[in-house]
């Protein structure tokens, strides 16, 4: 784990840490990456649209594979399939907020079962030998902050790094993280600590890096449409190199999906790339119905001509 600390890591964010935006994240200096969260259920039953999460076209380097479950077994089976084998660090959500993925028993919902958690991350650890990190919130909702006693559960169950949201499961992603609460944990055990919640600026990373006793931190929406986040000299980007870095997120996607795919899938990126453009609505109605590459990227031309 050292080689990726005190550095900038790229957070896993569903519909979005593709293959693509994880090797410009990387071109752009962070020092780790994550795929999108892997469910272990779909691997072992052999679901195509879990194992195509999984690309990775060679050139990303650092990139650790995020999975989720409930159940260890699942997770004993799916670290040793030829898939994971080029990543080289395994990260276990056990954060995520949503509703379908919580009723499972699974993300936010190992909050509440310290003993399953530790189960899996001991699972884990016991049939991989790669580094295993554990990515979670500070507790199920504000009466309810388990985020030191967890990290503690943690680090005895043999993960190498975690990962906290300074946020409940309750908040979902409204208000503010609460960074006391992780450097609280930060001091109370030994494993690195990465903090993640509301980065939204080069200048804020160092600052929490500065100011915080935490080993690192992990960037996730401050990321989307601004992945040169991650670098010192980028805190203003010309309008030319941000269109060729909104080319190339596509043409990478080219790499594992054909382009109707491709299309659709960018939209929500295009959102945050083009958040702070001056758009008009006839130009933007034109992107959005538009499904050929070659006029949406004339359409592009024409938005940061402007």
């Amino acid at each position: 784990m050292e080689k990726y600390l005190n550095k900038l890591w790229l957070a896993p964010m569903a519909g979005f840490t593709d293959s693509a935006f994880r090797q410009i994240c990387l071109e752009n200096g962070a020092g780790l990456v994550t795929t999108e969260m892997v469910s272990t259920k779909g691997l072992i039953y052999n679901s195509q649209s879990t194992r195509d999460l999984l690309f990775c076209n060679g050139k990303e380097g650092s990139t650790a594979v995020q999975l989720f479950g409930s159940e260890p077994e699942f997770f004993a089976d799916a670290v040793n399939l030829p898939e994971i084998a080029p990543f080289p660090i395994i990260d276990i959500n056990m954060g995520c907020p949503v509703p379908k993925v919580v009723k499972t028993g699974a993300g936010s919902a190992l909050l509440n079962n310290f003993k399953l958690a530790s189960a899996i991350i001991e699972t884990t650890v016991l049939h991989s030998k790669k580094p295993v990190t554990v990515k979670f919130r500070t507790g199920w909702d504000s009466g309810n902050i388990v985020a030191v006693d967890f990290a503690k559960m943690c680090q005895d169950s043999g993960a190498s790094a975690i990962c906290l949201h300074g946020r409940t499961r309750e908040q979902m992603y409204s208000g503010q993280a609460d960074w006391g609460i992780i450097e609280k944990v930060a001091e109370s055990v030994k494993i690195p600590v990465i903090g993640n919640g509301d980065i939204t600026s080069y200048a804020d990373a160092q600052k929490i890096l500065k100011e915080r006793q935490v080993s690192g931190v992990a960037i996730g929406r401050g990321a989307l449409g601004n992945p040169w986040i991650f670098d010192s000299e980028k805190t203003e980007i010309k309008n030319q190199e941000k269109l060729k870095i909104i080319k190339e997120n596509y043409n990478l996607m080219l790499e594992y999906c054909p382009q109707n795919r491709v299309v659709s899938a960018m939209r929500g990126q295009l959102n945050f790339y083009l958040k702070k453009a001056k758009v008009g609505a006839k130009l933007r109605n034109e992107l959005i119905q538009e499904n050929n590459l070659e006029n949406i990227f004339l359409i592009l031309e024409k938005i940061f001509e402007n």
